[in-house]
């Protein structure tokens, strides 16, 4: 859904304005975090399990009935039906927009991004904040909601900054990456429990992994032709999601090995993420490398460095 909902983004919105609209559609997507985590749960406790998913079914038909209603593939006469193709011509076309190197760098960018805030907070962040950081269950869920709200408060300034220096997005994707490596060798360097205010600036930096994610997004949009979107954003969405599982299963298999939730099998399970981040990282290097190329061929080059401090000067 996620995907389709990006591909109606283009359609609405001036080319300036879609990573701004992406980043507020993605924040939108996030308040169902906070939803589900306070509201939700205390309807849950009060009212029982069958009342409280009741009412979540309830709301996702409402939500279904008003897209049905109100939203549109584009404004009036700006949409005609895709034809059917074949499943040869599926093939051919997965081919062809994987080809691209915007593409792949979007995949690769994507993958580096998002994993590991992923991994934290779908599955081995609260365990890890309680058994190894030795954090009560109210601090955990109080990182875990401040990881949201800064997720809703990065995506705006990332979406801006993708707007005003799309030739520089790369750079934002390194600079995500090597925030969350820096920032874990920290964290995992302490023989023993973290400093509380080293996990907070944990948590503030892995929400960035989120926003900048969307940017991979960005990438294949302006990399492919209108028609290829749809596969373009899905074959980079997999990129993320890809790497998630695999360090999920990963840090899974090494902690039971190592005895369960243990400070030191965390230690351990955690540096699975180190590999991941460098295919991550040769990956956008090589494939930026190779869309400039492309660029470069089409007659389009990125703007100099000083150029954009220039730019920046008289932004200010």
């Amino acid at each position: 859904m996620f995907v389709a909902v990006l591909g109606l983004v283009p359609r609405w919105f001036p080319a300036r304005r879609v990573p701004l609209i992406t980043q507020l559609t993605t924040i939108l997507g996030q308040l169902g975090q906070i939803l589900s985590a306070v509201p939700f749960l205390v309807l849950l406790h009060h009212a029982g399990w069958s009342t409280a998913f009741g009412l979540a079914a309830a709301g996702g038909a409402l939500v279904a009935l008003l897209a049905a209603a109100v939203v549109r593939n584009a404004p009036a006469g700006g949409w005609s039906p895709a034809p059917s193709m074949s499943a040869r011509e599926m093939g051919r076309q997965l081919r062809e927009v994987w080809g691209r190197p915007g593409t792949r760098l979007g995949f690769f960018g994507h993958m580096g991004t998002q994993f590991s805030m992923m991994v934290f907070a779908l599955l081995w962040g609260v365990p890890y904040l309680e058994s190894a950081q030795h954090l009560s269950g109210s601090a955990a869920g109080a990182l875990m909601t401040l990881f949201v709200l800064c997720m809703i408060c990065i995506g705006p300034v990332v979406g801006m900054l993708t707007s005003r220096h799309p030739m520089r997005r790369s750079w934002l994707l390194l600079a995500v990456i090597a925030a969350d490596a820096v920032t874990w060798t920290a964290v995992l360097a302490f023989p023993g429990p973290a400093p509380r205010w080293l996990l907070v600036l944990l948590v503030v930096v892995l929400s960035a992994g989120g926003p900048g994610s969307v940017v991979g997004f960005d990438i294949a949009r302006t990399s492919n032709p209108r028609p290829n979107l749809g596969v373009a954003q899905s074959i980079v969405n997999m990129g993320g999601f890809s790497a998630t599982l695999l360090v999920l299963a990963l840090m899974g298999g090494i902690m039971t090995a190592m005895g369960g939730f243990t400070p030191e099998a965390f230690r351990v399970a955690w540096l699975v993420q180190y590999p991941v981040w460098l295919a991550a990282v040769i990956g956008v290097l090589v494939m930026r490398r190779q869309a400039r190329r492309a660029d470069a061929a089409r007659g389009v080059a990125p703007r100099p460095p000083r150029d954009v401090l220039a730019r920046l000067s008289a932004t200010r």
